[in-house]
């Protein structure tokens, strides 16, 4: 079993935002979808939905960005 950073994508209510993707990456996010869907046996309709889920999951695993976070926070 492969082991993705995503687990099943929460039903949450959603905020509409545009973004431009190049086109490589499009390609692995919808990838990256399919593959979650075998995975989770969740099938992910549109794979844009993705993208919040893993910026969260980015922004967590981030030390950097902790430590800066928490840095801020203290002052």
């Amino acid at each position: 079993m492969t082991k993705l950073k995503l687990s099943a994508i929460p039903d949450d209510r959603p905020v509409k935002i545009t973004v431009e993707l190049p086109a490589a990456v499009h390609r692995d996010l919808v990838a990256y979808a399919e593959v979650l869907g075998r995975e989770t046996g969740q099938t992910v309709a549109d794979p844009a939905k993705l993208i919040a889920p893993m910026l969260a999951r980015f922004m967590m695993t981030d030390r950097a960005f902790s430590t800066a976070r928490r840095n801020t926070r203290s002052r």
